[in-house]
């Protein structure tokens, strides 16, 4: 088999397509969240917190000298950001998955119509035949 053929048996298989199609959804769905913690929660969670951004708080491990050393600097305050933001994030995708298994159980319990078994096949209808008659053959 040659190598082009193989990939692309590989890369049209279902799951890569899926796969694919998974990630790129999750990126977009991404940026909406992203957007959603930093332009709508992060907002009022300030003003509640007495307007204090998280990002600003740092410590100055060693000051600058002249331009050739740049100060070095511990941005504690962007990590805790970045929690506070993983935080509400894995809440926003929590309440979506509940919602979504609300939604699918809700499925599952609707009613639907008792299944009907599908008539014999014509096989089966010969095999039952057969079998009745070497019933009736061998006296039983």
């Amino acid at each position: 088999m040659s190598f082009i053929k193989e990939f692309r048996e590989f890369a049209v298989r279902g799951n890569v397509v899926d796969m694919a199609v998974g990630i790129i959804i999750g990126a977009a769905f991404g940026k909406i969240v992203s957007s959603f913690v930093a332009d709508v929660i992060m907002p009022p969670l300030g003003v509640l917190l007495g307007g204090v951004d998280f990002t600003d708080l740092t410590v100055v491990l060693r000051a600058a000298v002249g331009e050739e050393s740049p100060e070095v600097v511990l941005r504690y305050g962007q990590f805790i950001q970045t929690v506070v933001d993983f935080t509400i994030v894995a809440f926003a995708v929590f309440i979506a998955i509940k919602f979504i298994n609300r939604l699918k159980k809700k499925e599952e319990a609707a009613p639907t119509a008792p299944e009907v078994p599908p008539p014999p096949s014509k096989e089966e209808l010969l095999l039952a035949e057969i079998r009745d008659l070497l019933k009736k053959q061998s006296g039983a």
